[in-house]
């Protein structure tokens, strides 16, 4: 009789772990999740008109620069702002509209959850990226009349580089929203205290802190020339601080947290 039992209790969690959702799916589902609400679709549909409206004043502006690469590199600043706010929504709605605990339920490995909506913000943020590329190549022909490589000129390592920054700075949205599991602290924390470092900066006795660890320094650079190793170094620090780092105390919360 027991081994009956134990015969059929095996198929049974045999059968449960094979319809657990995949990694796959579960990306998949947290991608919806960001258009799941009105917020969160205006707030998309407002990042693509600004976007649009950047590109198309500076088309028009008389001083601007008229090339592939100005058409790109400035109103890339616009997703960057603003997408990773969607990435904080997307980890704080779990506890902010208390779906937690059918989100754990259904799925027990929480840093699977988290996983997945780390590549879903990754993902939106490279959509992102190549949309404002696509505008900004449309908008190009419209913005000069002198025609020539230079114009369409756009260097690999920009290319490069630009991604990066956009996929930090998801990454930052993120990891501010794991730390904090609360929508309103979390953006408040995500834009004041990168800035609190440019006072820092100011001073004198603490300008070396500046040099690693604010963001308008370190990272601004990758939009004007490719970094150099000590940039490079710079950067990473930033990013270490600034996205790891509350990536990190995010993961060991969600995994430690009571959940309801």
């Amino acid at each position: 009789m027991s081994a009956v039992t134990a015969t059929a209790d095996s198929r049974t969690v045999g059968r449960a772990d094979g319809s657990r959702p995949s990694f796959a799916r579960l990306t998949g589902v947290e991608l919806r999740k960001m258009i799941d609400t009105r917020a969160g679709v205006w707030l998309l549909l407002g990042i693509v008109a600004l976007t649009v409206v950047v590109i198309v004043a500076r088309v028009f502006g008389k001083n601007a620069d008229h090339t592939l690469r100005g058409l790109f590199v400035d109103p890339l600043q616009v997703p960057s702002t603003f997408l990773p706010v969607i990435g904080i929504l997307l980890v704080t709605s779990e506890w902010t509209q208390r779906t937690s605990l059918i989100t754990f339920t259904l799925v027990p490995r929480r840093m699977r959850v988290l996983g997945a909506k780390v590549v879903a913000g990754v993902g939106l943020a490279l959509v992102g990226f190549w949309l404002t590329l696509g505008v900004a190549a449309v908008a190009t022909p419209f913005a000069t009349q002198v025609s020539g490589s230079a114009v369409w000129s756009l260097p690999g390592w920009l290319l490069g580089q630009m991604m990066v920054l956009l996929v930090a700075q998801m990454v930052m949205g993120l990891g501010f929203g794991a730390a904090m599991l609360s929508s309103a602290p979390a953006i408040v924390l995500y834009f004041v205290l990168p800035l609190g470092f440019v006072a820092v900066g100011h001073v004198k006795a603490l300008e070396f802190l500046a040099r690693w660890l604010d963001g308008a320094h370190t990272l601004a650079p990758m939009g004007e020339h490719a970094l150099s190793a000590t940039e490079w170094a710079h950067a990473g620090v930033t990013l270490a601080m600034w996205a790891v780092l509350p990536l990190a105390v995010g993961a060991w919360r969600i995994a430690r947290g009571e959940v309801g």
